[in-house]
């Protein structure tokens, strides 16, 4: 399942992004899908998930900050930051697919890895 990030880069805090995930093969509107993100030196988190059922999910960090967002038509997953501190400083990755038992937001949830999208954020 390719999955393809662009739309990082090196912004000022307070600044917003846009990161867009193009899925061949793997449909954005009905698959699972999530944002996680790894910042230097630090485990890969999850950042966010569309819901399947429900409210979309969200690390507690990005709440408010964050928007996740799926377009049918193109295929793509976005994920909108705002706000954006330099604690959001990260490689970013789309993932998606499902391996049961972990939590939504866990990275060991996901099967299909992109090769990521940095976002660098400087004070």
């Amino acid at each position: 399942v390719p999955l393809m990030e662009s739309g990082g880069g090196s912004v000022r805090a307070g600044r917003s992004l846009r990161l867009s995930c193009a899925a061949t093969n793997f449909s954005v509107r009905t698959g699972l899908l999530a944002w996680l993100r790894q910042p230097p030196g630090k485990e890969r988190e999850g950042v966010a998930s569309p819901a399947e059922i429900g409210a979309t999910n969200y690390a507690d960090s990005v709440k408010g900050r964050a928007v996740i967002s799926r377009d049918s038509t193109k295929n793509i997953l976005y994920l909108e930051m705002h706000s954006l501190k330099p604690e959001d400083a990260a490689m970013y990755y789309c993932a998606a697919g499902s391996i049961s038992g972990f939590p939504i937001l866990s990275p060991l949830r996901y099967k299909y890895w992109g090769q990521g999208t940095q976002v660098t954020v400087s004070s």
